[in-house]
Formats: C-alpha cells, structure tokens, sequence
C-alpha cells in the first residue's frame, strides 16, 4: 500500500529519510510536490494534491528535521 496525499506524517518521514541535506523551509511548493511524487512509496494522483497538503507536509518536514 504505497502513500497517499493524506499520509502528511508518513511523507513527511519519507522526505527527511531520502533528502536529508535539504532543509524544508528553503524548498518551493513546486520543488515539493516534485520530491513527494519522486518518492519510492508514493503512490497518488500527483494531480489531487494542493497548497494546504503541501504546507502540512513542509510542517511535518521541519519537525522532522528538529
């Protein structure tokens, strides 16, 4: 079962796990939604995502990343 949009935490995980010398809050939305599509387990229509599941991820990145 790969990952979908409304997986944040998981994305977000799988972010800080395959890019982690990139710091979130330096990365775009268009960069972002990029790197979630370009992931192994993901697994959505690249189309349904938008700014507000983009920015819950970026949050869920930082946190990540602290």
């Amino acid at each position: 079962m790969g990952l979908k949009w409304t997986d944040s935490q998981d994305i977000a995980i799988e972010l800080s796990d395959t890019y982690p010398d990139i710091n979130p809050l330096s990365i775009n939305f268009p960069d972002l939604h990029e790197k979630v599509c370009a992931l192994d387990d993901f697994d959505d229509d690249p189309e349904r995502s938008g700014e507000k599941i983009l920015e819950a991820i970026q949050m869920l990145w930082i946190e990540e990343m602290d």
